[in-house]
């Protein structure tokens, strides 16, 4: 990893982590935050993916499901935008569902670096973070109607994925990079 990049990726970490102390600074406030981040984030990544498809990836093998993938993200944004004024439970069982399946994709990318002789504690670890974020309001499922229990189940998930990438920025790359 070059030095812009580990710069890059530190500046990252230190924004999500300074986005989710505004959240839980005002959690009350925080749901339309939390709503405006997913919805913003979701259709920048969808543009950016339409952008990549036509510039580049419509030439590639597997160009297609980058479109795919390009407009799941441009309507998950936008319905999440429209879903602002709508019940918080949806809100809710998008973070769920979206934790859970981050989880089990690490899980499973663990296991097979596993089988595959390469490093997958890391891996397991963040995966084992995001099924326990997402099982935490099942826990508490009384408190599953509260704006609160969303902005905290996302800072937790930011603040966590801020000190990964700051501690990935840190760790040394094993690939030899020629210049």
């Amino acid at each position: 990893m070059k030095y812009v990049q580990r710069i890059k990726y530190i500046f990252e970490g230190l924004c999500m982590i300074g986005a989710s102390a505004l959240m839980l600074y005002s959690p009350d406030d925080g749901y339309i935050l939390v709503a405006a981040i997913l919805s913003v984030s979701l259709f920048i990544r969808g543009v950016s993916q339409l952008i990549y498809y036509f510039s580049m990836a419509r030439h590639m093998v597997g160009g297609k499901m980058i479109l795919y993938r390009a407009v799941l993200f441009l309507d998950l944004g936008i319905l999440i935008m429209s879903t602002i004024d709508i019940p918080r439970l949806y809100i809710i069982m998008y973070l769920l569902v979206a934790h859970a399946f981050a989880g089990a994709i690490d899980v499973l990318r663990a296991f097979e670096a596993r089988k595959l002789g390469a490093t997958w504690k890391n891996t397991l670890t963040f995966g084992i973070a995001n099924i326990l974020l997402a099982t935490l309001p099942l826990v508490g499922g009384i408190f599953f109607d509260s704006a609160r229990i969303i902005v905290y189940l996302y800072s937790a998930g930011l603040i966590y994925s801020g000190i990964v990438r700051i501690v990935s920025a840190f760790r040394r790359t094993s690939i030899l990079f020629v210049a």
